[in-house]
C-alpha cells in the first residue's frame, strides 16, 4: 500500500490525554528524532546519574561480610564481565534503533504479547530496588532527624512523585546538576582513609568473612556473583535514557559510541566499584560500630566522614549523601516501573489509563517492601530475582548478537508494532521459562546443597545454548508475522537511522515518524504503534501474511 498522508501536524484534531502523556516521554513507543535533542554526552549523563544509587554499598558488604574480601572481589568481577557482556547489545538497540528495552525484547523472540511476561519482570526489579533505596534513605533520615523507620519509607516513596511526572525532560537536569556533588561527596572520604591509614587495605584484603575459612573458592564466588547480577535488569533503566540518543552521524560517531559505552554496559565498571568499596567501608567500621551496622551506607559513610572532619558536620552530609543517591535513582525506578507497567496492561487489555496510575502502583508495591523490612533479608531477595533477570537479558542479548547477526534467523531490525509480530515467539518465551525455572528450582535446593551456588551459571548457560536452538528448530518462522507494513518508503534513511519522516496518523491525528506508523488495514491511510495497541476490535491492524509464517 502505497500512503497519502501529508507529513504536516494536524494541530486542530482533539487530543486525548492519553495521546498527550505519551508525546512527553513516548511511552510504549518509538522515540523521535524532533524530539531527541539532546548531545550524546548529556544523554549519558543522565544515565548514569541513576547509578548514584546506594544499594551497591550494601550489596557488596553483605557479600563480603559473609565470604571474605577474596571470595567478594571475585564474584563482582565475574558478575561485572557477564552485565557488560550481555549488555552491550541491548543497549546498541535501544540508542540506535530509539526504543526502549520491552520493545526491544518483542521482537528479539518473545513477539507482541509474549514480552508482557518480561515486562512483569522488569517492572519487579524497579520496585524491589526502589523498595531497597528507599530503605537506604529512611535509615538516613533516622539518624539525621530522628524519624522512625516507617515514616521514613513513606517520606522517601511520597517524595519522588512530583520529580518523575515530567519523564526525560525533568530527569536529565536533576541528574546533570547533581552528578558532581555527589561524586565528591562518594569519593573524597574513601581517598581520604587509604591516604591516612594504609593500614585499611591490609585489613581490607585480609578479612575472611563470617565462615573464616579464607581463600577463594567457587561455592563462595558463585553466591556472591548471583546476588551481584540481581542488577543485570539495570540496563533496562540505562535504555529509558538511551533511547533518546541523537541519530548516529559521521560527525558524531565517535561521541556517539562513546555515550553508548559509557552509559550502557559501563555503568556496570561504576557499579563494581562501589561494590568493592562497600567492602571496604563494611570490614572499615565493624570496629567502629559493629558488624550489625556495616551493611548500612548510612553507618558505613558516617564513619567515613567521622575520621576526616569536624563531629557536627558528619551527620548532615552523611544524610546529604545518601539522600541525593537516593534521589537519582529512586525517580530513575519510578520512572522506569511506570513505562514496564502501562506496556503490559495496554498490551494485555488494549486500554491506556496514563502512566501516572503506574507510578503510584510501583510505588505502593515498593512501600509494602519496605515496611515489610525487606533490608534485613536483602542478599535472598536478590538472589532468588537475579535467576529470573539473567534469564531474561541473556536470552535477548543471545538473540541480538547470536540469531540475528550470527544464524540471520532472526531479523536484524527490531519491530515492535502491532500486526508485524506473531503474539507469542516461542524462541524467546522457551529458552526464558526453561533457564529461569530451573535456576530458581536449583537457587531452592531443588537439585541438591551442592548445585545450589551454580544457580545463576545455569541460568546464563540454559537462556545462551537453547535461544539460538529454539531458533533452528522453528527456523526464524515465529518473529514476522508479516514482511512489509504496508509503506513503501524505508524504515531507515541512508545512513541507518530511523527515518524522521513525519505522517498522521489516522485515528489520534496527531503527527509520528515512519518507524512508529504501520499502514491501516481498512483505510488508504496509516496508524501510530499506540492507537494499534489501543485497537480492541483489531479493525486497523494489518492481516498476517502467510509468507510470514
Amino acid at each position: 500500500m502505497t500512503t497519502t498522508e501529508s507529513p504536516v501536524r494536524t494541530t486542530a484534531s482533539p487530543t486525548s490525554q492519553a495521546t498527550k502523556e505519551t508525546l512527553e516521554d513516548y511511552t510504549l513507543r518509538f522515540a523521535p528524532r524532533t524530539y531527541r535533542r539532546w548531545s550524546p554526552m548529556v544523554v549519558a549523563t543522565t544515565a548514569l546519574g541513576g547509578i548514584a544509587y546506594m544499594a551497591d554499598f550494601s550489596i557488596g558488604a553483605g557479600i563480603g561480610l559473609a565470604h571474605g574480601t577474596g571470595n567478594a572481589l571475585v564474584a563482582i568481577a565475574v558478575a561485572a564481565v557477564v552485565i557488560f557482556v550481555t549488555g552491550f547489545p541491548l543497549a546498541y538497540y535501544g540508542a540506535r534503533y530509539n526504543i526502549d528495552l520491552d520493545l526491544i525484547t518483542r521482537g528479539s523472540g518473545f513477539g507482541y504479547h509474549g514480552s508482557v511476561l518480561t515486562s512483569v519482570i522488569f517492572a519487579s526489579f524497579t520496585f524491589i530496588f526502589f523498595a531497597l533505596e528507599g530503605s537506604i534513605m529512611a535509615q538516613g533520615l533516622k539518624l539525621g532527624l530522628g524519624l522512625p523507620l516507617w515514616l521514613g519509607y513513606l517520606v522517601s516513596t511520597l517524595m519522588v512523585i512530583p520529580l518523575v511526572i515530567y519523564g526525560m525532560k525533568a530527569l536529565s537536569r536533576l541528574q546533570v546538576w547533581t552528578t558532581p556533588f555527589w561524586l565528591v561527596l562518594m569519593v573524597a572520604p574513601l581517598v581520604y582513609l587509604v591516604a591516612n591509614d594504609p593500614g585499611t587495605v591490609d585489613r581490607f584484603l585480609s578479612y575472611t568473612g563470617t565462615d573464616g575459612e579464607g581463600g577463594v573458592n567457587t561455592a563462595s564466588v558463585l553466591l556472591g556473583a548471583g546476588v551481584c547480577l540481581s542488577l543485570i535488569a539495570q540496563i533496562g533503566e540505562q535504555i529509558d535514557y538511551l533511547r533518546f540518543m541523537p541519530p548516529r552521524t559521521e560527525a558524531n560517531k565517535r561521541a556517539w559510541w562513546t555515550a553508548v559505552v559509557m552509559a550502557g554496559p559501563g555503568w556496570v565498571v561504576l557499579g563494581a566499584l562501589k561494590q568493592a568499596i562497600g567492602v571496604f567501608l563494611a570490614v572499615y567500621i565493624i570496629a567502629e560500630v559493629g558488624a550489625e551496622a556495616a551493611p548500612e551506607p548510612i553507618q558505613q559513610f558516617r564513619s567515613a566522614f567521622d575520621a576526616m572532619m569536624p563531629s557536627w558536620m558528619v551527620v548532615p552530609l552523611a544524610v546529604v549523601l545518601v539522600v541525593i543517591s537516593q534521589i537519582k535513582i529512586n525517580v530513575t525506578n519510578a520512572y522506569s516501573g511506570s513505562l514496564a507497567w502501562t506496556n503490559s496492561f495496554t498490551r494485555v487489555t488494549g486500554h491506556y489509563p496514563g502512566r501516572m496510575v503506574f507510578v503510584l502502583v510501583n510505588l505502593g508495591f515498593a512501600l509494602v517492601l519496605m515496611e515489610a523490612d525487606m533490608f534485613s533479608f536483602l542478599n535472598d531477595v536478590l538472589g532468588f530475582y537475579s535467576n529470573c533477570a539473567i534469564a531474561w537479558i541473556v536470552t535477548v542479548a543471545t538473540d541480538i548478537g547470536v540469531n540475528k547477526y550470527l544464524l540471520k534467523l532472526s531479523p536484524l531490525r527490531p519491530e515492535f508494532r502491532r500486526g508485524m509480530l506473531h503474539a507469542v515467539n516461542p524462541v524467546g518465551v522457551v529458552a526464558f521459562v526453561a533457564a529461569s525455572g530451573l535456576s530458581i528450582a536449583m537457587y531452592f535446593h531443588a537439585l541438591g546443597d551442592t548445585l545450589q551456588p551454580y544457580s545463576p551459571v545455569a541460568a546464563v548457560v540454559i537462556a545462551f545454548v537453547l535461544t539460538p536452538l529454539m531458533a533452528i528448530v522453528t527456523r526464524g518462522r515465529y518473529y514476522l508475522r508479516r514482511t512489509t507494513d504496508g509503506i513503501d518508503e524505508p524504515l531507515l534513511d541512508a545512513e541507518g537511522n530511523p527515518s524522521g519522516t513525519t505522517y498522521d496518523c489516522h485515528v489520534c491525528h496527531q503527527s509520528y515518524e515512519r518507524p512508529d506508523l504501520a499502514a491501516c488495514a481498512t483505510h488508504d491511510a496509516v496508524v501510530c504503534s499506540l492507537c494499534l495497541s489501543t485497537d480492541k476490535a483489531g479493525a486497523h491492524v494489518l492481516p498476517a501474511q502467510p509468507s510470514a509464517a
